[in-house]
């Protein structure tokens, strides 16, 4: 299946995920930033409350788009053993990457959310959502941290999936929604048409609109 772009993805992703439609207790997470369009369809049809969690991949040193782990809000990090061990990579390494990523992931929850905290998930029906899976390794990170906030349930919601992370996150929650899982994979960006790189200012501005159809939740802090 190759998709026209991400919001579009997002409206067929929202068809999958109707009987969740019109729920206090639903929410959408996006994970930010390619993430955000797609959630921000799914989150209008469904006429429930979006917000964002923070993930960023750890690359391997000149092989940026390979992931030897990742981190999340929540002050999760997640690392592939198998990647560290065939890249012999030590631990220090790893810090360094990590020290860099966490820095920009706090850039990115300052300039997403401000001063508003993030939302409280227990008892919550999440929904998980990015543009495509390739590694798994940001969603996996996602998953841990919000699992952390003890939510009813957890659902990913991805577009694109490769075989192989599609079949290790369907073990970690309660349902997994993904349209396609294409053999050979490559990439997610391979799988539409339009795939340009969401910038931060059309994150706020989806996120504002969301919010402008919605009162907001009872908040809290991620433990």
């Amino acid at each position: 299946m190759l998709f026209q772009d991400r919001s579009l993805a997002g409206q067929l992703l929202a068809q999958d995920l109707a009987l969740y439609a019109n729920r206090p207790d639903v929410l959408v997470l996006a994970l930010p930033r390619g993430g955000v369009p797609i959630a921000f369809e799914i989150a209008k049809v469904l006429n429930v409350v979006l917000d964002v969690w923070l993930v960023r991949k750890l690359g391997v040193p000149n092989q940026q788009e390979l992931a030897m782990g990742a981190i999340a809000s929540g002050d999760v990090q997640i690392v592939n053993q198998d990647i560290v061990r065939d890249f012999n990579l030590s631990e220090r390494t790893i810090a360094k990457v990590a020290a860099q990523e966490y820095q920009e992931l706090k850039r990115r929850e300052q300039l997403y959310r401000g001063n508003r905290p993030f939302p409280k998930l227990q008892g919550k029906t999440v929904i998980l959502v990015d543009d495509g899976l390739a590694t798994g390794a940001t969603m996996l990170a996602a998953i841990i941290a919000v699992q952390k906030q003890q939510p009813a349930r957890i659902v990913v919601a991805v577009p694109v999936a490769a075989s192989p992370a599609y079949q290790q996150l369907a073990d970690k929650v309660d349902e997994m929604v993904c349209l396609s899982t294409p053999t050979p994979f490559y990439s997610v960006g391979q799988w539409y048409q339009r795939f340009p790189q969401t910038t931060d200012d059309e994150v706020r501005d989806l996120l504002r609109k969301a919010a402008n159809r919605h009162e907001p939740l009872s908040l809290g802090t991620p433990s």
